[in-house]
């Protein structure tokens, strides 16, 4: 099966307002106040300074943007990602629940907007400019979430009417910087193995004296939900990468965080099935 049968591109866009401004005047005060003999800095103003909602809207994003990243693999510099179909539905889904969640923190903000703006004439002080503050409609444009499927691209899919060399030559590049794509996205799959293997081993080594560690349910859940986004993000069907998630998957397989905490033998059992992972491939 080729690339662009067991996969599609995905481009998300989430624009938030950010309510900050430039204040040229008060730049240039500081810059006279301090004696500066150029300008040295700018002032920007928080416009809605305390505004929760909008705090929560960044906060909520960026979590969307995160949670994007971990289900999608790296394509190319422009921001689009690689969603195999093998994790099309469940990505899709919980897409748009998280979008519906972003849009009601959205309507919140345009109510409270306009008293936003009222408080703001107090917050600011002699900061405070009427005329820097949009009309709800303009602020509306401000805010958006949307994403966008499209085909994978195919290798030789040229139409351009140029010699033949010509052609096969175009043909043999982008072959090429497809490949390297690929192998990118695929590689960027292994790191994450690597990072979280080593930070698993690194953290199963008895400290000295009396220190103990502190254990978070994390220590589990996150090597746990790795193998599961390892089994739809494997789009290239890489057998090497299939066998070392199933050797983390049985690696952790019966134990809980209790077991971590209190038993020093299975500590030393879970490292050692860590470490021989890490020895077992070319990272």
């Amino acid at each position: 099966m080729s690339i662009s049968a067991s996969a599609v591109l995905v481009d998300l866009n989430i624009s938030i307002w950010t309510a900050r401004k430039l204040d040229k005047k008060v730049s240039e005060e500081i810059n006279v106040a301090k004696n500066t003999t150029t300008n040295a800095g700018n002032y920007s103003k928080n416009l809605l300074a305390g505004s929760g909602t909008l705090a929560e809207i960044n906060k909520y994003a960026a979590g969307i943007r995160h949670w994007h990243n971990t289900q999608t693999l790296p394509w190319s510099d422009n921001g689009t990602r690689m969603l195999p179909m093998a994790n099309f539905m469940e990505y899709k889904q919980g897409l748009n629940i998280r979008i519906q969640t972003l849009q009601t923190l959205f309507d919140k903000f345009y109510i409270e907007y306009p008293q936003l703006v009222n408080d703001a004439a107090n917050k600011l002080g002699s900061l405070f400019d009427v005329s820097e503050y949009p009309d709800l409609d303009t602020v509306k444009s401000k805010f958006r979430c949307k994403y966008i499927f499209s085909p994978m691209p195919e290798a030789g899919d040229f139409r351009l009417d140029v010699a033949q060399e010509d052609l096969e030559s175009l043909r043999s590049q982008y072959e090429a910087s497809l490949n390297s794509r690929l192998a990118e996205a695929m590689q960027s799959q292994w790191d994450k193995l690597h990072d979280l293997l080593s930070r698993m081993s690194e953290k199963l080594v008895e400290p000295e004296g009396e220190d103990k560690r502190r254990w978070h349910d994390t220590f589990i859940t996150n090597a746990h939900e790795l193998c599961s986004m390892l089994g739809h993000l494997n789009v290239a069907g890489d057998p090497k990468l299939d066998e070392a998630k199933r050797k983390l998957e049985h690696a952790m397989h019966g134990v809980d965080i209790d077991d971590i905490k209190e038993d020093i033998d299975v500590r030393e059992d879970v490292k050692a099935k860590l470490d021989k992972i890490l020895s077992d491939y070319s990272w």
